[in-house]
């Protein structure tokens, strides 16, 4: 276990409460970039007792490798507009930085009043990108990590704390490996 649920849930209402105390006065839109990024907004805005508006977008980088190389495409963009907005981006993990730098080029491009980012995991030891973040939850060893909203093969987003996987290609061919993490009461 990387970080522990109870961690997570420290940390997730600090990093509330000092978002609520920088917007106080304004309206955020909180963007999340799906799937990861769901479970962490769900539980962030609930520490943010402001008047907000949350929205979505889908981002394709990876395509089928593991690694991003550099390509992305939006699948699914913002239902709304954020000219005028002060907008915070919300990852789950934020690794080269390529992809979350393009859409922050798009995101400016619409004018915002400000444009932030708040990401629960920074693997800043691959970044590529030179990027800016406001917000970070935790910073992150370079390991591929599975559990709170990341995933291995479109499973175990539903983990409800972090795991660091040693070996990825031993996961993925025999995922029920982590089937045992999915009990509440078991003890790791």
């Amino acid at each position: 276990m990387l970080f522990g649920r109870e961690d997570i849930r420290r940390r997730i209402e600090e990093l509330g409460r000092t978002i609520t105390g920088d917007y106080e006065g304004r309206e955020p839109v909180l963007i999340s970039v799906l799937k990861g990024g769901t479970v962490f907004l769900a539980d962030l805005i609930r520490e943010i007792p402001l008047p907000l508006r949350v929205d979505f977008m889908s981002i394709s980088s990876y395509g089928r490798a593991a690694e991003s190389m550099g390509r992305v495409r939006i699948l699914k963009d913002l239902d709304e507009d954020i000219g005028g907005q002060h907008v915070i981006v919300v990852e789950d993990i934020v690794d080269t930085g390529l992809t979350l730098s393009y859409l922050l080029s798009v995101l400016e491009g619409r004018g915002p009043a400000s444009l932030e980012v708040c990401t629960l995991l920074d693997r800043s030891a691959r970044r590529i990108a030179p990027l800016s973040l406001r917000y970070v939850g935790f910073d992150c060893p370079d390991v591929f990590v599975v559990g709170y909203g990341l995933d291995v093969g479109g499973r175990y987003r539903n983990l409800p704390d972090i795991l660091a996987v040693e070996d990825q290609a031993a996961v993925t061919a025999a995922p029920d490996v982590l089937l045992p993490f999915l009990d509440p009461g078991a003890r790791r």
